[in-house]
């Protein structure tokens, strides 16, 4: 693919979160994204062929996007570093969050998404899984709530964007009481 192909694909991709981001599924047209992203509506076509191959590219670009854009699981040293960011990710991000929820939301009324859908909690699972080990915190079920914590906080800050810096820190207070409880060889 040309430097300028590619170029032209990933401007469709953030067209196709923006169009669902503020519009739901419903306004997720060709021609919106084509709009949005200042082409021909063919040129969609062309680059994705069906509506839902498009869904699964932008939602897999939005998750890529989304964990690159945040330092919340990469390089975490301790407990005071974890999910750092996570707090200010949809006021940096909004459009990108906005989009992952309606197709979480969407994945419940149309099974065909749900394999899409269980990529994106697959990701973001891994990835919070893997800093929480690099810390030294093993037990499998506290990595679990942990993930569907931050996962609710991110949905509430989408919504609502109240403060969650005390909820943040109980999640932190949890990560450092068991990385102290786990014993060291």
């Amino acid at each position: 693919m040309s430097d300028e192909s590619s170029a032209g694909r990933l401007a469709l991709l953030r067209a196709t979160i923006t169009v669902v981001a503020r519009g739901g599924l419903r306004a997720l047209t060709y021609r919106a994204v084509a709009a949005e992203a200042g082409v021909s509506h063919g040129l969609v076509r062309h680059h994705f062929g069906t509506r839902d191959q498009l869904i699964a590219d932008a939602l897999d670009y939005a998750v890529e996007a989304s964990l690159r854009a945040s330092s919340m699981f990469d390089d975490v040293t301790d407990a005071a570093g974890f999910a750092v960011g996570i707090d200010t990710l949809a006021q940096r991000d909004g459009d990108v969050q906005a989009f992952q929820y309606e197709l979480l939301l969407e994945s419940r009324r149309r099974p065909e998404l749900r394999p899409v859908v269980a990529r994106y909690y697959d990701a973001y699972r891994a990835a919070n899984a893997a800093a929480l080990h690099r810390i030294g915190v093993q037990d499998d079920a506290l990595i679990d709530a942990i993930w569907f914590a931050l996962d609710g906080l991110v949905f509430r800050q989408v919504v609502l964007a109240e403060d969650a810096s005390a909820v943040l820190e109980r999640i932190r207070t949890l990560v450092r009481d068991a990385v102290t409880a786990t014993p060291h060889a």
